[in-house]
């Protein structure tokens, strides 16, 4: 990978991350909510820890470039259950904004997976953890 690749690499796992690790924090700060919003979806409410676990440390993992091709390809799944769970909500007669937002938070967190899966089959670039344990130079 070139030094242009592995700094596009740098500022994908830059932006992918930061949102998971915000939103993680986020739900650790109001577990109860947290458990009811996920139970509110007819998922088990203690679902919400594994969920906490994935962004944050999912999150943290993509950000510094630590087996970045699993923790991405986690992460891309937890996006598109979360689009499923959440925001495909098709019986419940959503009109006007509100089913606009739906569906573009559906679609968002789709493409979010799409960045997450090429990250996995790309890999972290040479400013990585990754390349550091596989002895790859930072620089060319």
């Amino acid at each position: 990978m070139t030094n242009a690749s592995s700094a596009g690499a740098l500022a994908a796992r830059v932006l992918l991350a930061f949102m998971f690790i915000l939103a993680g924090w986020g739900k650790l700060g109001d577990i109860s909510g947290t458990m009811a919003y996920t139970a509110s979806s007819g998922l088990p409410g203690v679902l919400a820890f594994p969920a906490i676990a994935i962004e944050l440390l999912g999150g943290l993992a993509v950000l510094v470039g630590w087996q970045t091709r699993w923790a991405s390809l986690a992460l891309a799944l937890f996006c598109v259950v979360a689009a499923v769970f959440f925001h495909y909500l098709p019986a419940q007669g959503l009109e006007g904004m509100e089913r606009m937002g739906q569906i573009i938070s559906f679609q968002k967190n789709l493409a979010i997976a799409g960045g997450f899966l090429a990250l996995a089959v790309l890999g972290a670039g040479r400013y990585s953890l990754d390349a550091r344990a596989e002895g790859r130079p930072a620089t060319v």
